[in-house]
């Protein structure tokens, strides 16, 4: 039984920022997994890669983490192109990989199940539903708002979102995402639409601005740190869940969770690449970040929860 496990595809990235250009392997899957490489708990990932980026594979091992590596011939590549303030992106695909489905799935049992679609077709319906006879399902909708045209990434409403957020425990989305998958723009009303769909912890990020964590009736605000630089916002929203479903498996409250989590997106924003992996910085941003230039930023309108 592990506690969080982690279903989606490693990817080759090309990010492209203002101040440089860079290769290295993506996904919310390896964001997810590396964020995770130091934390203890029992962790696992599912991920399907062509034999040419075994490597990664290899090197997720090496740093601990225990990997189901599905074989694949092709591995995703996405190239992510980012405004000067990293709110925005603009995606190329290049490459699929194969889908998730039920008879690939190992066997194996999990508290969490955390799903990370890349792509509205890397994900089965049936494979959601069977993780949640499993444990609890946690999604990151994004990749189900996506298809390729012409190797553009476009985005549209979740076909299947009636049918099957009934089954899942947590989603995230940030503004954007939210307003394609719900019609609303407001998130106040967007997280009211995914919770009476069945959705039980709704987290909308909003970049820069927080987020917001709708459960039980209750929406909790959780400010953004302001970081020392910005760097590269790729993986960021993986590094927020990947503390924030941490926290909730050790045992912590909503907000308590949603600050770690926008902790750990803060010092990830620093620099290229995943989380680090250092959880003493991230209390010392929660403990003392005041002191340190980690101000809290609570700037979203308060007419979105209105």
């Amino acid at each position: 039984m592990y506690d969080i496990c982690t279903i989606g595809h490693i990817t080759l990235d090309k990010v492209v920022t203002p101040k440089s250009t860079n290769y290295m392997p993506g996904g919310t899957s390896f964001y997810f997994s590396k964020a995770l490489q130091n934390a203890e708990i029992n962790y696992a990932l599912v991920t399907a890669v062509a034999t040419e980026e075994l490597k990664v594979v290899a090197d997720l091992r090496k740093s601990g983490t225990e990997v189901f590596a599905l074989p694949s011939e092709h591995t995703v590549y996405f190239e992510n192109i980012y405004s000067f303030d990293q709110n925005h992106r603009e995606q190329n695909v290049l490459q699929k990989a194969t889908p998730f489905d039920v008879p690939a799935l190992p066997d194996l049992e999990a508290r969490i199940f955390h799903l990370g679609p890349l792509l509205s077709d890397d994900i089965s319906a049936e494979l959601v539903k069977e993780l949640a006879r499993r444990g609890m399902v946690s999604l990151d909708i994004q990749g189900f708002l996506r298809y390729v045209d012409n190797k553009k990434v476009r985005y549209r409403d979740w076909a299947d979102k009636k049918a099957l957020l009934p089954y899942i425990g947590v989603l995230k989305a940030n503004e954007f995402e939210m307003e394609v998958l719900t019609g609303h723009h407001r998130v106040k009303d967007g997280a009211e639409y995914l919770a009476d769909l069945g959705v039980k912890e709704v987290i909308i990020t909003l970049g820069s601005h927080g987020s917001v964590i709708y459960t039980d009736g209750v929406f909790h605000k959780i400010p953004a740190f302001t970081p020392s630089q910005v760097a590269d916002a790729t993986g960021c929203g993986d590094t927020y869940m990947a503390g924030y479903l941490y926290q909730r498996i050790k045992g912590a409250h909503v907000q308590e969770a949603g600050e770690f989590g926008a902790a750990m997106a803060t010092i990830k924003i620093e620099a290229s690449g995943p989380f680090s992996g250092d959880f003493e910085k991230v209390e010392n941003v929660l403990k003392f970040g005041a002191h340190n230039g980690y101000r809290k930023v609570f700037s979203w309108s308060e007419a979105l929860l209105q």
